[in-house]
């Protein structure tokens, strides 16, 4: 139906599903992980400690602000209970027309990969062996059998985290192809088609953010100097 002479019709206005930050922390994952094995795989450890030093600040960043950041950035809004996964994968969810961000299901697969990736992470910071090249900087903090089974675990978890990846990426194809849902360009752009009486997160709480990354940020470095004592 056209409109009505002498007026203009007015078109819903796309909805903001995903904050900068988050999205940042997204594309970062993206490239570290890949740039990781690569050091990992040509042996420049130098880089393969800095980078991961890198990627356990964005994930401290991102466990924060899964408490403090927005709608979607928040574990409360997509980290739900065995009954809220079951409806959803039965379509029967009350709030499935108008809820953005993770689904339920998507929503334990993201934890379950930032919960791998800091496990790797933490492994790494006490691998090495301190006679033969490079060591995480965490490493002097446990004997040498404790630092070899954390290595040997560290090289052979990576495949876990290779699964979860492979695993996201199999629901991005799935949504693309079955469902027609495009899951990637919101990631980009942060926002998704008009939905009716959805109006998106809201503006980004920069003071909160701003601390988060602070706090992120000087754990790195603590963690990158070896966790000396405070104060």
């Amino acid at each position: 139906m056209s409109a009505p002479l002498g007026k203009t019709a007015v078109t819903e206005p796309d909805v903001r599903v995903w904050d900068p930050l988050l999205r940042l922390c997204h594309w970062s994952f993206a490239l570290l992980i890949p740039a990781m094995w690569w050091t990992a795989e040509n042996s420049a450890w130098g880089w393969h400690r800095r980078l991961g030093l890198v990627l356990l600040g964005i994930l401290v960043f991102r466990v924060l602000w899964g408490f403090v950041g927005p709608q979607t950035a928040r574990f409360a809004s997509f980290v739900k209970g065995p009954g809220t996964v079951i409806a959803y994968l039965r379509g029967q969810m009350a709030d499935a027309a108008t809820r953005i961000g993770h689904s339920p299901l998507a929503g334990w697969s993201t934890l379950a990969l930032i919960g791998a990736m800091l496990l790797q992470v933490g492994m790494g910071l006490f691998s090495g062996d301190p006679y033969d090249g490079m060591t995480g900087p965490l490493n002097p903090l446990v004997g040498v059998m404790t630092a070899d089974m954390l290595t040997d675990w560290h090289e052979t978890f990576f495949n876990v985290v290779l699964g979860l990846i492979c695993l996201h990426l199999a629901a991005i194809v799935f949504y693309a192809s079955v469902k027609r849902e495009d899951l990637v360009t919101p990631m980009v752009s942060g926002d998704r088609p008009p939905m009716q009486g959805v109006t998106g997160i809201g503006p980004v709480p920069w003071l909160r953010a701003g601390l988060a990354i602070m706090l992120a940020a000087g754990f790195a470095i603590w963690i990158a100097a070896g966790v000396p004592p405070l104060g």
